[in-house]
């Protein structure tokens, strides 16, 4: 039985409107564990999708806005759950309007049926984590990659962390263009490295905050017996040696130093070498100190799940608010011990988690389960 955590908020009713496949929809759900089944392309990773909109960012999918309106719809869409927390229920929205003659169209965001600036306000109510089959390759692809993991990692507790990667970008594209450009204006060139310090160490420091604390809970939590071997983790790049070394202000100076040395050999490569866009994350399988990217395909999947699970852990305990956990298409890939260590572990997170498959057997053992069919636009109950 799912472990009892009252304090933890769950979607009881999730309604969209032109959405993705799904011209309308109303569905309401009554407990905690929530299985979606059906063939493929049918619609399942659409749900995760929609509630993976009331995080900061661009949803498990990265896709852009317009993208997920109904094709044959009138281009905008709207998201809706009602959402059951501690202190009573919340209404939170999102979508988009398109209005003729207008370009490209802003995303609204309401709680409560008020306007509120953008989504990093549902993190006062909600906190959501994810897991999708495009992150399996993330050990062995590139340091892009899960530099993007990372960053989602640190926004999961700190919702603040978009608006500084945001701002950290802009900065580096004014410096690239200034060296292009007018790569003998000095003063020009000194005031934004000033102000990409700033942001490079802001990055850097909240990165290896999250790191430390998510490190600290895996060896806290460490099971040699799990089906899920235990992770290490740390950070490599240059800004992340230099805020682990010396106190912010010390690091941005020599940051700030490192850039202007550095003008001649960044505007031949048309890019900014050194700094937290530069930063990858390194991942070692804990038990047979390997790195990761070694370890067989089986073992870098549960890896995987464990590193998403504990750092649904340290949400909850550094924000207070216990997360929605989506896993999609997760179980498939898993051996049947493994599947069982699953299901044992989301159970006692106490967390509402979303879980998709294409075979209902893939959750026969999640007897508390509640178990959706979907078709195309549409989801039935199999079992509540």
């Amino acid at each position: 039985m799912p472990a009892e955590n009252p304090d933890a908020p769950r979607v009881a009713r999730l309604i969209l409107q032109d959405f993705r496949t799904y011209a309308a929809l109303d569905l309401a759900v009554a407990g905690r564990l929530v299985a979606l089944v059906g063939e493929n392309g049918a619609g399942k990773t659409n749900i995760l999708e929609a509630l993976s909109l009331f995080a900061p960012g661009r949803g498990l999918r990265r896709a852009e806005l317009p993208e997920m309106a109904r094709r044959s719809g009138p281009g905008s869409f709207a998201i809706s759950a009602a959402l059951e927390t501690a202190y009573g229920e919340h209404r939170l929205g999102t979508g988009i309007e398109r209005q003729p003659g207008e370009g490209r169209p802003a995303r609204l965001c309401r709680i409560d049926g008020g306007p509120v600036p953008s989504a990093a306000a549902f993190a006062e109510h909600v906190r959501v984590v994810w897991l999708t089959p495009d992150l399996d390759a993330l050990f062995r692809g590139p340091a892009g990659d899960r530099r993007r993991f990372l960053d989602r990692l640190v926004l999961a507790i700190d919702s603040e962390h978009a608006a500084r990667i945001n701002a950290l970008e802009r900065s580096l594209r004014s410096r690239n263009r200034v060296l292009e450009e007018s790569p003998e204006d000095h003063l020009w060139l000194d005031a934004i490295e000033r102000e990409l310090a700033e942001l490079a160490v802001a990055v850097a420091a909240a990165r290896q905050e999250a790191v430390a604390r998510l490190t600290a809970l895996i060896l806290a939590n460490r099971d040699e017996a799990s089906p899920f071997p235990f992770a290490t983790i740390a950070l490599d790049g240059e800004i992340d040696r230099l805020v682990a070394s010396f106190p912010a202000v010390d690091a941005e100076d020599r940051y700030r130093t490192m850039l202007a040395e550095s003008r001649s050999r960044d505007r031949a490569a048309g890019r900014t070498l050194i700094g937290p866009q530069a930063t990858d994350l390194l991942v070692r399988h804990g038990p047979k100190d390997i790195p990761a990217g070694q370890a067989s395909t089986g073992e870098q999947k549960a890896l995987l799940v464990g590193l998403v699970l504990a750092h649904a852990q340290l949400v909850g305990s550094m924000s207070g608010i216990t997360p929605l956990v989506l896993l999609d298409e997760v179980a498939a890939h898993l051996d049947p011990r493994r599947r069982r260590g699953l299901f044992e572990t989301v159970e006692r997170l106490g967390a509402q988690v979303w879980m998709t498959g294409a075979d209902p057997l893939l959750f026969a053992e999640l007897k508390e389960a509640e178990i959706f069919e979907v078709t195309p636009g549409r989801i039935e109950p199999l079992r509540r």
